[in-house]
């Protein structure tokens, strides 16, 4: 099979707002969900799709780094730029000029994000592929070949990384039960935080019918009163057996913190998402050993793996919520998912992509590296802007099959 030759790159700024309420916290009040997307175009069938989430005012920014980063792009073979993908994107990371507004975070890095992804889905696609199934043919050397483990090395070297697929390898057989079973999803879109209680009502009854049974509250109201209120609500709509997930976004200062998540704790949380200032790693060790047995999620607003690598050298994090439209791309995401599992930390995605491709990324998780099966967020206020939506039933997530990494949106 000939490799398909990448002939132009396209941006486009795609905006979709949202019905009142939706996607609203505690910082951000007034969402647009927004992709800065990445087309790769071949002058064949096969075309690439990439995603990197905004939520409106400055899409057109990362569109534009995407146009700067990508030039080297045009004229390259799918198949040859994905052999040693890991050098390539540290290439673009590392431009001698735009690396200065980084360095690897910030709209370089959502770009560097939206181009990833849509080198990945042009390779899955021009091989026939859905993407986890790309993934999981590759030999450990190939999967290792795609990442940038620069800054790493003093725990995540590639010899390492090969010798961590290959220990999980024996085991992959048995976890493809995963492709028929289906993944489990929990609902983020019953507990926005500009939704009135009886608005929750409704919409856990809704969720609880579709076969959900694990659900996301946004917290981090001036008035805590307002927090236990919604939190005590969900619980007793959900019932005792349900997974109650509670969202702070980063509105909490530590000693705010520390006092909120004792007040919530009867609502017995699964975890305490970004319960403070994203960059504050000893402020969440601090509250980890302080709020025991609570556990803490984080990865929405982590923008690196060494970032990442940071948190969990710390025991500052539990549950890892990496993003691939957030980090750069699959590829960092993989680098993160390996770097959990080094730590022996589960990896629950956070889903600017709206759980598209993390649908993927949490099947190959499994399989290949024999991370715990947990839940994926569902959010569901874009499915129809997808060409093929991810399916979710009974509140499972069901396989895809369709070639790529289910990103093309329909124009």
């Amino acid at each position: 099979m000939s490799s398909l030759e990448i002939r132009s790159v396209e941006t486009r700024d795609a905006r979709f707002p949202l019905e009142a309420g939706a996607g609203t916290d505690a910082v951000h009040s007034a969402p647009v969900y927004s992709f800065a997307v990445t087309l790769l175009r071949s002058g064949g069938q096969a075309n690439g799709t990439g995603l990197a989430l905004t939520l409106g005012a400055g899409n057109q920014l990362v569109c534009e780094a995407v146009r700067l980063l990508a030039e080297g792009l045009v004229g390259r073979e799918i198949d040859e730029l994905m052999a040693d993908f890991g050098a390539v994107s540290r290439r673009m990371a590392d431009h001698p000029q735009l690396r200065w507004l980084g360095p690897h975070k910030g709209v370089v890095h959502l770009a560097l994000a939206s181009i990833t992804n849509a080198c990945f889905d042009l390779w899955a696609t021009s091989r026939g592929l859905p993407l986890w199934r790309l993934l999981l043919d590759l030999t450990p050397e190939q999967l290792v070949s795609l990442l940038d483990l620069r800054y790493l090395e003093d725990i995540l070297t590639p010899e390492k990384a090969v010798a961590l697929l290959r220990e999980n390898a024996p085991g992959r057989a048995d976890r493809e039960y995963i492709l028929r079973a289906g993944y489990p999803g929990y609902n983020t879109s019953v507990g926005w935080f500009s939704y009135e209680d009886q608005e929750v009502r409704e919409r856990t009854r809704e969720a609880l019918g579709r076969g959900f049974r694990a659900f996301k509250l946004k917290v981090g109201s001036p008035n805590a009163d307002r927090d236990v209120r919604r939190a005590t609500l969900l619980r007793e709509l959900a019932g005792p057996e349900a997974a109650l997930m509670l969202d702070a976004n980063q509105q909490w200062t530590l000693p705010r913190a520390l006092r909120m998540c004792e007040a919530l704790a009867p609502m017995e949380p699964y975890w305490i998402e970004e319960p403070t200032h994203p960059d504050d790693i000893e402020a969440h060790r601090q509250l980890a050993r302080a709020i025991a047995p609570v556990r803490i999620a984080l990865g929405e607003q982590v923008p690196n793996r060494v970032v990442f690598k940071n948190f969990m050298q710390a025991a500052a994090v539990h549950f890892v919520q990496a993003d691939c439209t957030r980090l750069a791309g699959v590829s960092e995401f993989l680098t993160v998912s390996l770097l959990a599992r080094v730590f022996g930390l589960p990896v629950a995605p956070h889903v600017g992509d709206m759980g598209q491709i993390h649908q993927h990324l949490v099947l190959f998780n499994h399989i290949a590296l024999g991370h715990e099966v947990l839940f994926l967020e569902y959010i569901p206020h874009l499915r129809d802007h997808f060409i093929h939506p991810a399916i979710v039933e009974d509140g499972v997530y069901r396989t895809p099959f369709e070639p790529g990494c289910s990103s093309d949106l329909a124009w």
